[in-house]
């Protein structure tokens, strides 16, 4: 498991992938956001580079290296064994939103009263991708760094807005937040289509590209 942490030699179309995917995700929300309404919604401050070196940075100090040792490296082949990649993707990313449930009741923090329902909405969703680049890497976690360091980085490119904070279990949450939550499920639901057989998914030494 820890030789995949540097398996890096797989195409570059998922190095593209692992690097663009919510940072579009994001644009293709506020096209929709400013067709939808008649205006742009809030974009980053902080310049790409920033976001850039900060991506950079996290890879090369290993990062995500225990989030992904736990979740893509342990957790997902097991589950994956027994009930197929796609819904072994969507049950550990609820299980991936639980984990950072306590960061909506602590006061001071981004997400403090936020929407925790639309938020493990969107980790779920995120779970499936995750998975997809995983199974046509096989395996690779260094890869999987890459898309979570990525996503941690680029996924303020263009700020959901969110409302005041209210009750973490409720469905409060800004337009831009809910586009985006479903350009998300879109996307996994093309995902899970194509990882729908348990047959799809052995090991990471024998996982199909797909």
């Amino acid at each position: 498991m820890l030789s995949r942490l540097v398996q890096w030699h797989v195409g570059l179309r998922w190095y593209v992938f692992a690097v663009a995917y919510m940072a579009a995700i994001k644009l293709t929300a506020a096209i929709i956001h400013r067709l939808a309404t008649g205006g742009w919604p809030g974009f980053a401050a902080e310049p790409i580079a920033l976001m850039v070196a900060a991506i950079m940075a996290s890879m090369l100090l290993f990062g995500q290296a225990g989030e992904e040792t736990g979740w893509r490296g342990y957790a997902l082949p097991r589950l994956a064994d027994r009930i197929g990649l796609g819904w072994a993707s969507v049950v550990l990313g609820v299980i991936w939103a639980g984990w950072h449930l306590p960061l909506f009741f602590i006061p001071g923090l981004e997400t403090t009263g936020q929407s925790f329902p639309l938020y493990a909405l969107g980790v779920a969703s995120l779970s499936v991708a995750i998975a997809w680049l995983y199974a046509n890497t096989n395996g690779s976690l260094f890869l999987t760094m890459l898309m979570h360091s990525a996503i941690n980085n680029t996924k303020d490119i263009v700020p959901t807005g969110a409302r005041p904070p209210a009750n973490p279990f409720s469905l409060s949450a800004s337009l831009m937040s809910w586009i985006t939550t479903t350009l998300l499920w879109i996307c996994a639901g093309y995902f899970l289509i194509r990882m729908r057989r348990a047959a799809d998914y052995a090991s990471p030494a024998s996982t199909p590209r797909m």
